[in-house]
């Protein structure tokens, strides 16, 4: 059974991750809308993975016979001035994810959770890869600059992505 504290946190967490999908979902429409369809196609990746990500914290939340708590998203950035500052956007709100994992490691350390701490795991890995991504494309766009013809090739080397989910979603809800 989860700590109120620890439920609480996870429950912060669902909501962090929808709100994620949700910028990933505005991000993909912005890359359409501007003409770079590979773009919004790894932006429609990120999307799904984030809703996994979501469903892996709800489903782990009623294992544990902790109740879930869905509360609204709150609304997201639209526009941005490039492929670059999408991407930008991107690290960052990644960096703020990873602090909000450790938080909820730390949190779950704390209150001695061992079983919370073991699920997290999978999630501060997945951090670090999904910070390594972003950085490798924004070094890609930078060496790019306004090169017509490599962010064409960038954009159909993203366009290749497959999707993947995110880690097992199996529940017993």
């Amino acid at each position: 059974m989860l700590k109120k504290k620890v439920e609480d946190a996870l429950n912060a967490q669902i909501n962090a991750e929808m709100w994620s999908a949700y910028l990933y979902l505005s991000m993909s429409a912005y890359c359409y809308a501007n003409n770079m369809p590979g773009f919004g196609h790894w932006f429609d990746i990120q999307y799904q993975e984030e809703t996994d990500h979501a469903k892996i914290f709800f489903n782990y939340v009623v294992q544990r016979d902790g109740r879930v708590n869905l509360k609204p998203i709150d609304a997201v950035p639209t526009e941005w001035k490039s492929p670059l500052d999408v991407f930008e956007s991107t690290l960052s709100h990644e960096q703020k994810v990873t602090s909000l994992i450790n938080d909820l490691f730390a949190l779950s350390t704390e209150e001695k959770d061992f079983a919370t701490q073991s699920m997290l795991k999978w999630f501060i890995d997945e951090q670090v890869e999904e910070e390594d991504n972003a950085r490798t494309i924004i070094d890609n766009l930078k060496m790019i600059k306004d090169n017509g013809y490599g962010l064409y090739m960038l954009d159909k080397e993203l366009a290749a992505r497959t999707y993947t989910q995110a880690a097992p979603l199996a529940t017993n809800a």
